[in-house]
């Protein structure tokens, strides 16, 4: 059985939800064990007193202190350690007295290596999108929940959207299948198992699911966030990512791959969504020229871009720009191959500031396959060329103080540029590994970046895996 928590944070902070599963320690990643760790930063100006509120599916709610956390500190809190159960399944809120970026990552003792990220929310929506449900498709199978966090009770829709064939061959939408559930209680999370889901009755799944929230009884919208794991039913890969809660006819992509990396085996992949009721036109413009479509998305469906498959050339390394004509969308996107499995949502908007609660870097155990490393994709999505120096990844250590900046060269529009904690000398060599470690990375006013931050662990042969999460916007 699979147990969960799912975390909101309210009020100053930001939103969020994971899962904690229990299960055989050498299982396949569908059935392993995972605890959940919650990676905090303070972003406030003075410090931090948090705690947490743990709601189960009842409803009913316990409340458990944490550590007070320093001005520009970091923490990172193991779920198991503040006395929840591993049969617990609920949900929780996050307080504190300043503003927090946090970051959940998924620890497993198995075999799955990864850590399944997701990042932080602003705020809840009405309409909620997942751009890709799998059940036994590409040998996963999604697991997602939902949370209320408005203050009443809320009645969902959710409008599942099948996709009938598969690259190259002719893609289209096939019925919708819809489920409703009525009187989420406030803070209550509902859960989704797509590999034992009684209202999909197909053997396999592949397509995008709307979800849409209203006051109980009522036509009266409500407010939701939600988060999906896509966890290999044979085999040790996992992933998260977050529901999407805007659209746009034009999303940012800052990683985009073609049989890169050392033994040039890993691609991007992206799953776009329509998110209107009737067709639109979509395409994808790669940093190097190369552009994949105009191909049409019906209603609701979804449509995989391949890095490959646009012409780009082995080896390739840029970004993307996804755009739609005739309504809006969003994405996941994804790298496979060569172990690495992230995936995170495409970018919208950018900020000048951005928080990152949850960075790491080994030397020493590295190779040994313990340690982790954290690589920072920084994308120039505004409209005027950044000048050399202009942008800095500020490294803070747990308790606060700066242990380096690495000052970043020119980013033209479009284009991105990469950091990482060795890039500030000694003190980066082993950072963040005494339990909490984090990095701002700070442009010129006004400007726009789009932050990525992933996070791989060495696994021989000169493969990693990674997973990626979104960075925190604090202005």
């Amino acid at each position: 059985m699979k147990k969960y928590i799912s975390l909101i944070m309210l009020a100053l902070v930001l939103l969020t939800s994971f899962g904690l599963w229990t299960s055989p320690v050498y299982a396949y990643a569908y059935d392993t064990d995972f605890e959940s760790v919650i990676h905090i930063q303070n972003i406030g100006t003075e410090i931090a007193g948090v705690s947490i509120d743990v709601i189960n599916h009842l409803g009913e709610l316990t409340n458990y202190p944490i550590a007070d956390i320093p001005v520009r500190g970091s923490t990172s809190l193991l779920v198991g350690s503040i006395g929840v159960g591993s049969d617990f399944k609920g949900s929780a809120v996050l307080r504190s007295s300043q503003p927090l970026a946090t970051v959940v990552s998924q620890s497993s003792s198995g075999e799955v290596k990864n850590q399944p990220l997701s990042s932080g929310f602003s705020e809840g929506s009405a309409n909620v999108l997942i751009p890709t449900v799998l059940k036994n498709k590409f040998f996963f199978h999604s697991l997602f929940s939902v949370q209320n966090v408005d203050t009443e009770t809320a009645d969902l829709t959710f409008t599942f959207v099948p996709l009938i064939g598969d690259p190259p061959d002719p893609v289209v939408a096939g019925t919708p299948i819809i489920h409703q559930i009525t009187d989420l209680a406030p803070g209550v999370s509902y859960f989704i198992d797509m590999g034992n889901f009684p209202a999909i009755t197909e053997n396999s799944f592949n397509g995008s699911v709307a979800i849409e929230a209203k006051k109980a009884g009522s036509e009266t919208p409500g407010a939701i966030v939600g988060t999906s794991m896509e966890l290999e039913i044979a085999g040790y890969n996992a992933y998260a990512f977050d529901a999407a809660l805007n659209t746009s006819n034009k999303i940012f992509m800052p990683s985009a791959v073609c049989k890169f990396g050392p033994n040039r085996n890993s691609t991007s992949a992206y799953a776009v969504q329509n998110t209107n009721n009737f067709p639109i036109d979509v395409k994808v413009t790669y940093s190097n020229g190369n552009i994949d479509g105009p191909y049409t998305l019906e209603a609701f469906a979804k449509r995989s871009f391949d890095g490959c498959q646009a012409g780009n050339p082995r080896g390739f390394l840029g970004s993307a720009i996804i755009e739609s004509t005739g309504g809006d969308i969003h994405t996941v996107g994804k790298i496979y191959g060569g172990g690495l499995y992230p995936a995170h949502l495409g970018f919208i908007n950018g900020s000048s500031n951005v928080s990152l609660p949850y960075i790491r870097w080994t030397e020493s155990n590295w190779y040994n396959q313990i340690g982790h490393r954290t690589y920072i994709a920084i994308q120039n999505i505004g409209t005027t060329n950044i000048q050399a120096g202009d942008v800095v990844v500020e490294y803070y250590n747990k308790d606060g103080t700066l242990a380096g900046t690495h000052v970043l060269g020119a980013i033209d529009v479009s284009k991105k540029a990469n950091s990482h904690p060795q890039y500030i000398g000694a003190s980066g060599y082993e950072f963040g590994n005494d339990g909490g470690g984090a990095a701002i990375v700070k442009g010129p006013i006004g400007s726009q970046l789009a932050v990525v931050v992933r996070v791989q662990r060495y696994i021989g042969d000169g493969n990693s895996v990674g997973e990626d999460y979104t960075g925190i916007p604090t202005n």
